[in-house]
């Protein structure tokens, strides 16, 4: 193996090499980092080059509120900001909507029409943050109120970048939080890839979740098998759409869990990028290397939070946070000691930045690419990923695609088995979860929470009537009805929800319009 080289400017400290590898050739050939299939990292200096996005997710209350948090943590060093929407916003509804009573504000920020969108990023450059949005069956409205703030701020749309998650098809396997039938769902998200295209090129159209797969029970090897077929689902919808692969798939990304299994996890990610730049290259035939490359957001496992010891979450969150890091995450979110009680406190926030920033700037780890490229076991788990994700994926097909396999609950049924199972581990001892089944205390630990506002709901409500009687009523009518019209035709929807987000038309106004064409999509469970 190549030896160690000195730095003569860091106090005789060993100055790593750029990246490792064997004097011979190795049986296993991984590779250089940033050659194909980028088993070792999309970029051939990956950190040492540029850090990962330190993106804390955020949002909750108002949209004042929000804004506030946001500005506090820019303020300590975040580099990009993640949205989190309240359940009405995601869903469609308006706050004084009677389904959305006890829900405005309450796990996200509540937006019902451009006016909250303005005041969420009220002094905040849009020329300047990436922003994140998490957001599914509306994230072409919210992606729109997004583009009008910037077209109000005077910001080039050439400028703006961020991603849209817009995956809906983890919506209908482990979330639950869709709207419409996949069909008029997938036309909404290719109606993002090609508008984004011509108009806001710099945008991230789809954030292909496995987070949410995981945090439902699902394993792994599934995590990564189900994103794909998802992602392969909405590749071969653009195409039939008549997009070009290598006009749109470097703008795909996607999001997974970083869990505790910390050599899994490593390997996870590296085998992730194997996969997904041979299914670009060999199965869609993308010729463009950008559009072979995964570009991933990493979050800390939110189900691996525990109540009980809570400053435990902590160690849980590094560890997890170095595997995303050794594995070669774009970005990442680290989740706060607290949220297994509450929205985090300010000071928890900071923690969680803190652990980041730790991680990147004292631990030496960004000093070489892929460190742990090579190591017998990860190179071992990483191959074995590979086929048993393969292994998935041609089930899936062999059941006629992961549409079929969503709607027959088998995907569905997949993931309730896995957790199932990895609770009974828990139950049995069979693994030990520090504070909860092993190693508990006498007395609860009590550490500060965050509270909620109680006048959030009603403040909102009054702000919406506000919106609605001081706008122009008939140019937000008017815009709807185009829009409802738009629907039951095939033209690209984006550009009629623009003009109808801003009318100040509210998000259940539109919402309703799509409702109104094509329904709502309600589960079949298979017996």
């Amino acid at each position: 193996m190549t030896a160690l080289q000195f730095c003569p400017n860091c106090d005789n400290l060993p100055h790593m090499e750029l990246f490792y590898r064997p004097d011979s050739p190795s049986t296993t050939d991984i590779g250089h980092p940033g050659e194909f299939p980028y088993t070792r990292g999309i970029q051939p200096t990956m950190y040492r080059g540029r850090l990962w996005t330190m993106r804390q997710y955020a949002g909750f209350g108002s949209a004042s509120e929000t804004n506030k948090r946001f500005k506090y943590l820019l303020d300590h060093g975040q580099t990009g900001l993640s949205v989190a929407f309240d359940l009405p916003t995601q869903l469609g509804m308006d706050s004084d909507n009677a389904l959305a009573a006890g829900e405005v504000g309450k796990v996200g920020v509540a937006v019902d029409t451009l006016h909250d969108m303005e005041s969420v990023f009220d002094g905040i450059p849009l020329d300047r943050v990436s922003t994140s949005m998490t957001i599914n069956a509306t994230a072409a409205i919210l992606l729109a109120m997004y583009i009008a703030v910037a077209k109000k701020q005077r910001v080039s749309l050439n400028l703006v970048n961020g991603t849209t998650q817009n995956d809906i098809l983890k919506e209908y396997i482990a979330r639950g939080l869709y709207i419409y039938p996949p069909k008029f769902s997938l036309r909404l998200i290719t109606d993002i890839f090609g508008y984004c295209q011509q108009e806001v090129p710099n945008w991230n159209t789809i954030s292909i979740s496995g987070y949410h797969i995981r945090e439902a029970g699902a394993t792994a090897v599934q995590e990564l098998a189900f994103t794909f077929a998802n992602a392969m689902t909405y590749v071969q919808a653009a195409l039939d759409r008549g997009l070009d692969i290598d006009a749109f798939a470097p703008r795909l990304s996607f999001f997974f869990d970083t869990h505790n299994n910390f050599l899994e996890e490593i390997a996870k990610f590296r085998a992730a990028r194997r996969i997904w730049a041979r299914i670009m290259r060999d199965r869609f035939g993308a010729k463009n290397h950008r559009s072979w490359m995964l570009r991933f957001h990493a979050q800390t496992a939110g189900s691996s939070l525990t109540a009980q010891q809570p400053d435990n979450n902590v160690v849980r969150v590094t560890i997890q946070a170095l595997a995303a890091v050794l594995g070669g995450a774009q970005s990442l979110h680290t989740n706060s000691k607290d949220e297994a009680l509450a929205i985090p406190t300010a000071d928890a926030a900071r923690l969680a930045l803190r652990t980041q920033q730790i991680i990147a700037h004292e631990s030496g780890v960004i000093n070489t690419v892929d460190p742990a490229g090579g190591a017998y076991a990860i190179e071992t788990l990483t191959d074995q990923m590979e086929r048993e994700v393969k292994d998935y994926l041609e089930r899936i097909e062999s059941a006629g695609g992961m549409l079929s396999a969503i709607d027959s609950g088998w995907v569905q049924g997949q993931i309730h088995e896995s957790a199932y199972k990895y609770q009974q581990s828990i139950e049995t001892k069979e693994r030990i979860i520090v504070g909860v089944n092993e190693f508990r205390v006498d007395e609860e630990q009590q550490i500060p929470i965050h509270s909620g506002d109680p006048t959030v709901e009603a403040a909102q409500i009054e702000s919406l009537v506000r919106v609605r009687a001081t706008r122009d009523r008939a140019a937000a009518d008017t815009a709807v009805k185009r829009l409802e019209d738009a629907a039951r035709g095939s033209e690209n929807l984006m550009p009629y929800i623009l003009e109808a987000v801003e009318a100040y038309a509210t998000i259940g106004e539109i919402s309703d319009a799509f409702r109104r064409v094509h329904g709502e999509y309600r589960e079949v469970w298979a017996v």
